[in-house]
């Protein structure tokens, strides 16, 4: 396979989904199972939005583990860096869905699971992560030793890299942190090795980071996203704001990682500051209104559309 034009360093999670929403898990009748986490998601979002991806992350010798990789595979995301572990079992989310802004997960990955046990050997070659346009690094990852290594050592692979972008999407998952005191430091920590950070209001509350500061301190570009009023860049000592795209919430999950996809393959197209704004609120709202996350990853034509003609809502 060739270079790719973006690596994904996070989580892969089977996604276990309520087919009855505003019942508690204890109530619901039926499920349906998706490749999820934010491998799994950006990954997806990426290549349904023309981008060669790569992912690296974990899973368990077992059907779940088989059914991602397959999911993975047809939709032409290169899997060479998801490794196979011979004893863990693949990690499983549930969650229950309460339209339009709650929607509580229940996670199975302790004491540990297959991706929180990828290590600095299970990356890319050093050649293929600094020749990789873009490289994401997800703050899950660093909620646990040794996948938190691989994380940093992802980051450290492309310092003096002159490429589209070096992402840190904070991505904080209190349920996926036994213990989470450290995650402010290990932001901080992560954000200074980094050009491009990525991360929602509530985000860069519970990292302790103000994106102002991390702007100044160097960040080529923060980006800051604000649920359903939109969201903001802040950009060479320019803020560029967007508002929301206003749609019937079904499920609010994968919501973000449909953002992250679709800024960065806006990055690797060269647009704008504010068109990268649209596309990341358009297809963060094409998302949330269905039920999956990867499954639901829109295309480029229907991010443009969304984009251009916000009234038109995507339901299906």
């Amino acid at each position: 396979m060739s270079q790719p034009q973006a690596i994904v360093v996070g989580r892969l999670v089977t996604d276990i989904y309520p087919l009855q929403a505003e019942v508690p898990l204890e109530q619901v009748r039926t499920f349906e199972r998706f490749t999820g986490g934010y491998g799994g998601n950006v990954g997806i979002g990426l290549a349904r939005l023309g981008v060669a991806t790569a992912v690296v992350s974990g899973v368990g010798d077992d059907g779940h583990g088989r059914a991602m990789i397959r999911d993975l595979v047809s939709e032409g995301v290169d899997t060479r860096w998801v490794m196979t572990h011979p004893t863990l079992r693949t990690a499983l989310a549930f969650c229950e869905i309460w339209p339009p802004d709650h929607f509580p997960l229940l996670p199975y990955r302790f004491p540990s699971c297959p991706d929180q046990e990828i290590t600095p050997g299970d990356l890319p070659p050093a050649d293929v992560l600094r020749g990789a346009p873009i490289v994401y690094v997800s703050g899950t990852a660093f909620a646990q030793q040794p996948s938190r290594s691989a994380a940093f050592a992802a980051l450290e692979a492309r310092r003096g890299v002159d490429g589209v972008a070096t992402i840190l999407d904070l991505d904080w998952r209190p349920a996926y942190w036994t213990q989470p005191e450290p995650y402010p430091d290990l932001m901080r920590q992560a954000a200074a090795m980094a050009d491009t950070i990525i991360g929602s209001d509530s985000e860069f509350a519970a990292a302790g980071l103000v994106a102002a500061d991390v702007a100044a301190a160097g960040a080529r570009r923060v980006f800051v996203k604000h649920g359903p009023k939109g969201a903001s860049l802040l950009e060479a000592g320019t803020v560029h704001d967007a508002v929301g795209v206003p749609v019937p919430v079904l499920n609010g999950l994968g919501a973000g990682d449909a953002f992250a996809a679709a800024v960065g393959a806006g990055m690797l197209r060269g647009l704008p500051s504010a068109r990268l704004l649209q596309v990341g609120n358009a297809a963060g709202a094409i998302v949330a209104t269905r039920l999956s996350c990867s499954s639901a990853m829109p295309t480029w034509t229907e991010v443009e559309s969304m984009a251009d003609h916000p009234a038109d809502r995507v339901t299906s």
